[in-house]
């Protein structure tokens, strides 16, 4: 079973490896809100990125994801795959789940 973590509407999915062609984030807030400001960032570690968007961390050590709003949650040292909960609204509409 894979290791998952979730905080609100992210998860976040240990994974074996890093895909290739990353490119780190300047900053190590994971996901912004859209309606509160609040955010979801990495303590320490990288926020990474595909040409796609889809969302990967690197962690060395052991830190937290924290939020405003969540409980903070620790994450060990590894790679993670990061997921936005969406919702479906009928058949063939969905969108992101807003935090």
């Amino acid at each position: 079973m894979s290791e998952m973590h979730r905080q609100g509407d992210v998860l976040f999915t240990r994974i074996a490896e890093l895909p290739e062609g990353l490119t780190q984030r300047k900053s190590q807030v994971i996901v912004e809100g859209e309606a509160t400001g609040h955010h979801h960032s990495l303590v320490a570690g990288r926020v990474l990125e595909d040409a796609q968007g889809y969302l990967f961390l690197e962690v060395l050590q052991a830190t937290q994801v924290v939020h405003q709003e969540h409980h903070p949650i620790s994450l060990e040292p590894g790679c993670y795959r990061v997921t936005r909960q969406r919702e479906y609204l009928a058949p063939d509409i969905d969108r992101m789940v807003l935090d």
